[in-house]
C-alpha cells in the first residue's frame, strides 16, 4: 500500500539565535531534555500517528544529525517507512541552497510526490509539543481543504513573534499576517466571536500559526511552480487564501518553539518541575531517542534536588539543584550547580586516559570540583578546570570570552571548550 502522507520536517537554517549551540550541529540536532534531540520530536509524533514516510530537510551541518537518524530510527524489514536526511544539494535545476521554509520543499518536491503520496505533512525541527497528527489529518479531509495548519491561542503582547491568521465561524482562513508588526494590523485579526466561544478563547487571544501544516500533493506543487515562493508563512498561504480552500484545525495543549538560547534554556528548565506540562514518555505517544545501553547513574556523597539526570553519570560529593544533566555528565567533589544544563558527553575518558591527561596538565571532560556554576549552559565535552566559577545573570548583555559566550544572561561553553581552573565569568 502506497502511504497517503508524508512528513517532512524543517531542519532551519543556519540556526543563528540558537548558536554557539548550532556551531558544530543542525539545529534539530541540539540535544534536549537530556537524553534526546530536538529532532526527536516531530519524527516521534510523526510515527506515533502512523506516519512513518519522513524526510528532514536540512543544508547546514547536517552530519550529527545524519548519524542520530541513522542509529537511532531503523524500522524493520517487514513494514513500510523509512526516516531519511535529505541535505541542499546541486542539480540540473539550480545551484543555490534553501532560499526559505517552501524553497526547500520546492527543491525536493519531485522526490517527495515521486510515491504518488496524497498528502504531505509539514513540520518544523525546533519545536516542543506532542500531537497526534491524525486528527489534523481528519479535520483536513473532512472540511475538503486544499492545505490545512495548525493554529493555538497566544496573547495580543506574544502575536507580533508569529504567523497570525483571522478565520470565519466555519475555521476557513480568510487573513494570513506573518509576524504583524503594528497594532492596526493585530487589530484586523481579531478571531469572530462564534469561535472565540467554541475554542473557550480569552478576550486579548489571536490565532497563530505553529508552523504545522498538511497540502494536498497537486495544490503544493501548483503553489511551488512560482519561483517568489519562498517560504509558507509569508509567500505560500497568503497567496493561497483568495484561490484555494485552507483552513485552521484548533490545537490546546503545550506548544514551545525552541528557537532561542532564552527559550531552550526554558524549556530544559520547566522539565525539571514536579508536574511539568511536557513529558517526554505517554503511554500512547512516547519520545524516541538513540538506544545507547549505557550504565545507570552513580552518586557519591552527592545531594540533587529538583533536577533530571540522564544514564551514565558521575556526580562525587557535589550539589545539584535545578538542573538537566546529559548523558555520561561527570561532576567532581565540591561543585555547586544551579539552574544549569550539561549537556553530557560523547564518550567516556577511562581512567587511564585520565591520568596521563592530567600528566599533561588536560583538564577532565565534565565539571572539575570546587566548581560553582549558575545559570549555565555547558556542551558536550566541555572541560571545565578546577575551582571556576561561572555564572549568568539574568538581563546582562550578550557579550563573548575566550572559550564562553553570554547570550540572553546565560553563560554557554562552547562544545569542547575548555576552561583553565580558576576562570571566572560573571
Amino acid at each position: 500500500m502506497r502511504p497517503r502522507v508524508y512528513t517532512v520536517i524543517l531542519g532551519g537554517g543556519r540556526g543563528q539565535r540558537l548558536y554557539p549551540l548550532t556551531h558544530h550541529r543542525a539545529k534539530p540536532a541540539v540535544p534536549l531534555g537530556g537524553k534526546y534531540r530536538l529532532i526527536d520530536i516531530p519524527i516521534s509524533n510523526s510515527i506515533n500517528s502512523g506516519f512513518r514516510h519522513i524526510a528532514v530537510l536540512t543544508q547546514f551541518n547536517s552530519a550529527s544529525l545524519n548519524n542520530h537518524i541513522f542509529n537511532t530510527y531503523r524500522f524493520d524489514n517487514f513494514g513500510q517507512g523509512a526516516v531519511e536526511v535529505l541535505a541542499a544539494e546541486q542539480t540540473q535545476e539550480g545551484e543555490e541552497w534553501y532560499q526559505g521554509t517552501a524553497d526547500a520543499v520546492r527543491k525536493q518536491i519531485r522526490r517527495l510526490a515521486a510515491s504518488g503520496v496524497e498528502h504531505i505533512l509539514i513540520l518544523s525541527g525546533d519545536h516542543l509539543y506532542r500531537m497526534d497528527y491524525r486528527e489534523l489529518y481528519k479535520r483536513h479531509i473532512d472540511a475538503n481543504a486544499d492545505a490545512t495548519v495548525c493554529v493555538l491561542p497566544a496573547p495580543r503582547r506574544e502575536v507580533s513573534a508569529f504567523g497570525v491568521l483571522h478565520t470565519d465561524a466555519d475555521g476557513k482562513i480568510t487573513a494570513f499576517q506573518e509576524k504583524p508588526k503594528t497594532e492596526a494590523q493585530i487589530d484586523a485579526l481579531v478571531p469572530p466571536k462564534e469561535l472565540r466561544e467554541r475554542w473557550s478563547m480569552e478576550p486579548d487571544e489571536f490565532l497563530v500559526s505553529m508552523g504545522v501544516y498538511i497540502f494536498r500533493t497537486e495544490v503544493l506543487r501548483e503553489m511551488l511552480m512560482n519561483p517568489g515562493n519562498l517560504d509558507f508563512g509569508k509567500d505560500i498561504l497568503p497567496a493561497m487564501l483568495s484561490t484555494h480552500r485552507v483552513h485552521a484545525h484548533f490545537f490546546r495543549g503545550y506548544w514551545r518553539d525552541i528557537g532561542t538560547i532564552a527559550s531552550f534554556y526554558e524549556a530544559n528548565m520547566a522539565l525539571t518541575q514536579e508536574d511539568p506540562s511536557f513529558r517526554f514518555h505517554h503511554p500512547d505517544g512516547p519520545i524516541y531517542t538513540r538506544s545507547r545501553f549505557l550504565p545507570a547513574s552513580k552518586f557519591v556523597d552527592a545531594h540533587v534536588s529538583r533536577s533530571i539526570v540522564s544514564e551514565g553519570c558521575l556526580v562525587f560529593g557535589s550539589t545539584v539543584d535545578h538542573c538537566v544533566v546529559g548523558i555520561r555528565s561527570r561532576i567532581q567533589h565540591g561543585s555547586v550547580l544551579r539552574d544549569s544544563i550539561m549537556l553530557g558527553a560523547d564518550y567516556y575518558e577511562e581512567d587511564g586516559l585520565r591520568a596521563t591527561n592530567a600528566s599533561k596538565g588536560v583538564v577532565d571532560i565534565g565539571v572539575g570540583p570546587d566548581c560553582v556554576i549558575e545559570r549555565a549552559i555547558i556542551d558536550k565535552n566541555a572541560r571545565i578546570g578546577a575551582g571556576c566559577v561561572v555564572r549568568g545573570v539574568e538581563g546582562r548583555p550578550d557579550r563573548d570570552g575566550e572559550g564562553w559566550y553570554l547570550r540572553d544572561g546565560i553563560v554557554i561553553i562552547p562544545k569542547d571548550a575548555t576552561l583553565p581552573p580558576g576562570t571566572v565569568i560573571t
